[in-house]
């Protein structure tokens, strides 16, 4: 009776951002007992197994080859293969390739086995100073005007800490785009080059930041400070109706403008405000 294969491991693999410490021994112990290296850029990774003394074979896996090349690591992995995924640098899948693997992985019943390590907007996140409770990344901003669009409404809307990818010879448009979309004076931390020689963190606003890129070069981390404005109706509408009119009428506002005010915050019709409250006050 033929023995039947059981399927390797993917391994998605963490690698150093720059500075080449910034390795975990598991990473390195992996990547010595993966049977085969998927490698956004096979010339990249050799050179950081050098720098371990590993010697692997290594297949290309990128944005371009994702499609056909995931089909022929899905085959090496039911043939019982263990493989690491790596990028050119930090945390597959992360604006880098390995999504598309790791959903065939997971349909097809294959173990996904997460290696940590090294990330940008995580390191920049927590050396920023802005807050780290909520946050969303959003990666690269669109370059498609209509989608960008609907990137920068959803900045200017949210309450919440953004995280942004960006290139060095984009950062000025981006930032203009920015200026215009936020109505509001929003802290930014600029991190550029984390983990290497050059690091460096440029804080202000986006007037100060647009005053300093000036022939600005490396990789860049955008963390921009939520709109507080969103976060103070968030906590109103947390409150009750009653509660929410007594907010107002506090600050002196009349009947009328308290229900519009109130409308508006919970995006409701006024009328749909005035009956609750007309039946709070009935009973």
């Amino acid at each position: 009776m033929e023995k039947e294969i059981k399927n390797g491991t993917l391994y998605i693999v963490a690698t150093p951002i720059g500075n080449l410490e910034d390795i975990t021994l598991r990473a390195i112990r992996i990547l010595k007992e993966a049977d085969l290296i998927a490698a956004e850029d096979t010339r990249h990774t050799l050179k950081l197994l050098n720098h371990l003394e590993i010697s692997k074979p290594l297949i290309s896996y990128h944005r371009h080859n994702e499609d056909v090349k995931s089909d022929v690591l899905i085959e090496k992995l039911q043939e019982g293969k263990n493989i690491a995924l790596v990028s050119d640098a930090g945390t597959p899948g992360i604006c880098d390739p390995g999504e598309e693997i790791i959903k065939k992985c997971i349909e097809l019943e294959i173990n996904v086995v997460p290696i940590p390590g090294a990330c940008a907007m995580i390191n920049s996140l927590i050396s920023s100073g802005i807050d780290t409770k909520e946050f969303t990344f959003l990666g690269f901003l669109p370059l498609n005007k209509k989608l960008r669009k609907n990137k920068l409404e959803e900045i200017e809307n949210s309450n919440k800490t953004i995280i942004i990818y960006e290139a060095p010879h984009k950062l000025e448009t981006t930032l203009k785009d920015l200026k215009q979309a936020l109505n509001q004076d929003r802290r930014i931390v600029l991190a550029r080059e984390i983990t290497k020689i050059h690091e460096e963190f440029i804080r202000g606003n986006i007037d100060d930041l647009i005053e300093k890129i000036k022939d600005i070069k490396g990789e860049i981390v955008l963390i921009i400070e939520g709109n507080s404005d969103i976060s103070k109706e968030n906590e109103l509408n947390n409150l009750s109706i009653e509660e929410h009119y007594k907010f107002y009428e506090n600050q002196g506002f009349t009947k009328k403008d308290i229900i519009k005010k109130i409308a508006k915050d919970r995006n409701v019709n006024k009328n749909e405000v005035y009956q609750k409250f007309v039946t709070i006050h009935s009973k």
